[in-house]
């Protein structure tokens, strides 16, 4: 088994000062939480750009994120989230629309000198040294003697201005043990709807949650039924552990679960689905306020013999925003312009800064990924919810609510295309994801106009969808969920 990676804290400075500077800021923050676990921001403050004078101000805030990667994979990292934000590097000093800098790690490391090196200049950048001291006050960066607040306190401040977020019966005869009536075997036989409380260890606090199970045994032709008493003997050899004892997630549970039921049922094989209501804490574009939402966590694994394949997964609601109906919008309000005596330069640029009207769907989206390589699960739902027109919140103050329509009208999607977005997001954040890792990507949109919703859907190995994204070429490969946990459509 491999050991845990091993985790440190980070500080991050964000700054844009083109298009939507903070929107741009909070669309990074979204993307770096895809990879590392964003445990606290600063304020934004505007300030005034270095270098280049005539140029918008800047919008900065810092971060702190716990990560697993050593500064030069984590410097990698951010430079594609810029890239993939559209900066364009040839052109340094002019305005862009993200600039993301590493600052230091906060604490020194067994992995290396590298650890303990600061972002040249800080001292002296005083744009960074403002939204850091919100967040790390006390803390003294590596090479300094001094903490980041004794250090702000010394800076000249002025041209920085903090601003506001704008985004058991003996019985005669075991009836289970004869021969049925139609000697056929089933692919699927157990218990669905088991309700558990379970322990789970994130980040070494343990907390309680609710959860559901479904637990599965293969059944061969000359066997009636399923050994109901022997899934509860599983459950009553692990409800010791399941409430007093913490596992680290509910696919590693799912795992033991598996192993269990196949060493108890006679046809060895068996799965596990658990479904989680597990809470993250996210902070309101705008109003800036801590809330905490419950996301659906979901372990499976599969057990025949000495095989075994897990999958780690989430589903996550968000917003999604018609591109054909908004298309529509767009062209009758082009009529109407154009019929009142704009100019066509005119009504191109009236209808590229006003968001257009059209109708809005919830939507459910999931991601699984199996395979050797461990993801969080928290790290999913950041990559569902930036896949989509927009994010959404159980409470919104009406800032808030408005940057969530406003952001999803200027990102209309298709479930097709939140589909396409979710595979291309997974790739660009876990580039190393080996080739054999099987995903599922699957949306559903709860249409508002429509009595049907639309559904859209791909699985595979990351093999065939990456051919599949640099060559746009169909790939061969049909590999559904249940497939892939059996070990492919031969097994």
């Amino acid at each position: 088994m491999k050991n845990s990676p091993v985790l440190q804290r980070a500080y991050l400075l964000l700054g844009a000062n083109l298009g939507d500077r903070q929107g741009n800021i909070l669309r990074a923050l979204q993307l770096i939480g895809g990879r590392n676990m964003i445990e606290e921001i600063s304020s934004f403050y505007e300030t005034m750009p270095a270098g280049h004078q005539d140029q918008p101000w800047f919008i900065n805030l810092a971060c702190r994120i716990e990560t697993d990667m050593d500064p030069s994979d984590l410097h990698r990292f951010v430079k594609s989230v810029e890239l993939l934000m559209g900066r364009d590097d040839h052109n340094k000093g002019f305005p862009r629309p993200i600039d993301i800098d590493v600052l230091f790690y906060e604490t020194a490391s067994p992995l290396g000198d590298g650890f303990r090196k600061t972002y040249p200049g800080l001292g002296e950048r005083a744009f960074a040294i403002a939204p850091l001291a919100e967040i790390a006050f006390g803390i003294i960066p590596p090479g300094f003697t001094k903490n980041v607040g004794e250090i702000a306190k010394e800076m000249d401040m002025s041209g920085i201005r903090r601003v506001e977020n704008s985004l058991r019966l003996k019985l005669e005869r075991d009836i289970q043990q004869e021969n049925p009536r139609v000697p056929a075997s089933l692919s699927r036989v157990g218990v669905t709807g088991l309700k558990r409380i379970l322990r789970i260890e994130n980040g070494g606090k343990v907390s309680l949650f609710y959860a559901e199970m479904d637990l599965f045994a293969w059944l061969g032709p000359n066997q009636a039924g399923v050994h109901m008493s022997r899934f509860s003997d599983v459950l009553e050899d692990l409800v010791e552990e399941i409430t007093l004892e913490a596992s680290p997630n509910i696919e590693t549970l799912a795992g033991r679960l598996a192993r269990k039921i196949s060493l108890t049922q006679q046809g060895g094989r068996s799965e596990v689905v658990i479904r989680a209501k597990f809470p993250i804490r996210k902070i309101t574009p705008i109003s800036g306020k801590n809330v905490e939402e419950l996301y659906t966590f979901i372990g499976i694994s599969a057990c025949a013999g000495e095989s075994q394949r897990t999958a780690v997964g989430v589903e996550v609601e968000g917003m999604t925003v018609c591109p054909c109906a908004q298309d529509m919008v767009r062209s009758h309000s082009r009529k109407l312009l154009l019929g009142d005596g704009f100019s066509e330069e005119e009504t191109d640029r009236i209808l590229g800064l006003v968001p257009l009207a059209s109708h809005n769907q919830r939507g459910r989206g999931t991601l699984l990924v199996g395979g050797n390589r461990p993801l969080k699960a928290e790290h999913l739902v950041h990559i569902l919810e930036a896949s989509m027109s927009s994010e959404t919140y159980e409470l919104l103050k009406r800032p808030d609510e408005f940057f969530v329509v406003n952001k999803a009208h200027k990102n209309p999607m298709f479930a097709e295309d939140v589909v396409r977005e979710v595979l291309r997001n997974l790739l660009d954040m876990y580039p190393d994801l080996h080739d054999d890792t099987f995903v599922l990507v699957r949306q559903e949109n709860l249409e508002s106009i429509h009595q049907h919703n639309a559904f859209a859907e791909r699985s595979g190995t990351l093999k065939a969808i990456r051919s599949e994204i640099k060559q746009g070429f169909s790939s061969v490969e049909d590999l559904s969920l249940q497939e892939w946990l059996k070990g492919g459509k031969d097994r």
